[in-house]
């Protein structure tokens, strides 16, 4: 699976969705805010100072979903058709759920729009009660369905536990990017992209697993200064990693034949 948002150089660009054919496209998200029962109470009441929470936080949600292109650099201007923000109040782990829908008919997904509109109508919320509540916590923000499209529908399956991604040759769930590395022994593959390519003057290297002093993330970084002064650059904090294009830290293992790409946050234009 590749990057639509990254071209053949690893660079970004808008995608071109101009010879797609229009559809139906749906898109369902939703996440929570977590508050003191106290906060919670008021707000069911009425009793908060800056007046009807949730009729300013689903104003807010909706407006948020038709600037969503103002907000997230690639995205297109969408004429939505429809957006609906809803509000579950869970007494029980005091907490608001936030639902946002959008609709149109068109060449790319809302997917993005509906995210848009649950994060801001949290923070929305959070505005609206912290003069009362500054613990409170916004989480759990993810698509739930998506409709429509090439890639067809999308349903969030719940689940007890979280996955852990792995990586490495032979492992369940391995991602294989490229082509194997080029010598016999273990090894790591390693990319650099876009203008950090140009600033060290080289766009890939294999490096043996065992002259790393570490096998994650951080070792690399370390064996490639050791190697040549110019990698220190990795160091910066505005540049990028990614490990079998998943987004790793310094802590993030590495094994035999894994891809490693290093990149600044905005790769062009």
């Amino acid at each position: 699976m590749s990057l639509t948002h990254l071209n053949q150089r690893g660079e970004a660009h808008m995608v071109d969705v101009a010879d797609k054919a229009e559809s139906r496209r749906e898109a369902t998200a939703s996440g929570h805010i977590q508050m003191k029962p106290a906060t919670l109470a008021l707000l069911v009441e009425g009793g908060l100072p800056k007046g009807d929470v949730l009729a300013t936080a689903r104003i807010a949600g909706i407006q948020a979903a038709k600037r969503t292109h103002e907000l997230i650099p690639l995205c297109h201007a969408l004429p939505l058709s429809k957006v609906t923000i809803d509000f579950h109040v869970d007494e029980e782990n005091a907490r608001v759920e936030v639902i946002a829908s959008c609709r149109l008919n068109g060449r790319t997904g809302v997917e993005m729009e509906a995210l848009t509109a649950v994060s801001v109508a949290c923070l929305t919320l959070y505005d609206m009660c912290k003069a009362v509540d500054k613990d409170m916590e916004i989480g759990a923000i993810h698509v739930d369905a998506k409709r429509g499209g090439k890639s067809g529908d999308y349903q969030r399956q719940p689940s007890a536990a979280t996955t852990p991604i792995v990586t490495g040759q032979g492992a369940v769930g391995q991602v294989s990017v490229g082509t194997r590395c080029d010598i016999d022994s273990p090894c790591v593959r390693v990319k650099f992209l876009a203008e950090l390519r140009e600033r060290l003057g080289v766009s890939d290297l294999t490096l043996p697993l065992d002259t790393l002093p570490s096998t994650d993330v951080g070792g690399l970084k370390n064996a490639l200064v050791k190697r040549d002064s110019r990698f220190a650059r990795l160091g910066e904090g505005r540049v990028l990693c990614a490990v079998n294009q998943v987004m790793a830290l310094d802590a993030t293992p590495i094994t035999n034949d894994d891809e490693v790409a290093f990149f600044p946050p905005v790769t062009g234009g």
